[in-house]
């Protein structure tokens, strides 16, 4: 059954990290530097982009199984040190980007972005592409004092954008995307372009899946 269609929307909101970009080669070379400074074995590079969109510290569980909030702190020391040298030049904006949201702003839509990822990486990459622009708010992980799947930085956005969540629409790749699009009340697409398969997102309400952001357009009426 084909999902209807989105009416009324006024800001679509996206993640970054696998839904607008790919940041797994930077990721990588960020976690594992980080480990292996701090004596730990290196991750695969499999289980380093399952936690891709994670917080620093819940990755750091993830991968390790080491729960100690001190270490948890050291490695994401070590990690935004790391990543201050080589993220920016290590993430691919995907190509699909750039169409995409020049046709939802000739819409009238506005954009916004929330993610874990830091606000000021997030803009140096949309920068260096020259699509800043594009953006009238960005939430990164530095602007809540809790991240995803908790909705504050979901309902930030949508306050900013002077709307309602009747009214905004949030596209993420993954499961934490899609329980903070429900405990905001927001509808919820889900983009197939990371590493969370679609029989996964069960558990969740998704308005509808697409494989590429080129998609997308279609499912706002």
């Amino acid at each position: 059954m084909v999902a209807a269609m989105l009416p009324g929307r006024k800001a679509v909101i996206f993640d970054f990290d696998y839904t607008l970009a790919d940041s797994a080669q930077g990721a990588i070379d960020c976690i594992n530097s980080a480990l292996a400074l701090m004596g730990l074995p290196v991750a695969s590079d499999e289980a380093i982009c399952r936690t891709i969109g994670m917080s620093l510290q819940a990755a750091y569980e993830k991968l390790t199984g080491d729960s100690r909030r001190v270490r948890a702190a050291e490695f994401a020391d070590l990690f935004i040190r790391r990543a201050g040298e080589v993220m920016v030049d290590k993430t691919v904006v995907f190509e699909t980007v750039r169409p995409t949201v020049t046709l939802l702003k000739q819409r009238g839509l506005k954009l916004g972005i929330v993610s874990t990822k830091f606000r000021y990486r997030i803009e140096a990459i949309l920068r260096r592409d020259g699509l800043l622009s594009c953006f009238d708010v960005v939430i990164g992980g530095e602007d809540v004092p809790v991240h995803k799947p908790d909705p504050a930085g979901l309902l930030s956005a949508i306050e900013r954008l002077a709307c309602g969540p009747a009214q905004a629409l949030y596209v993420g790749d993954a499961l934490a995307d899609a329980e903070t699009a429900e405990r905001a009340m927001v509808a919820f697409i889900a983009t197939l372009s990371g590493v969370t398969p679609k029989e996964a997102f069960h558990s969740f309400k998704v308005h509808s899946f697409i494989s590429s952001l080129l998609e997308l357009p279609e499912e706002i009426a």
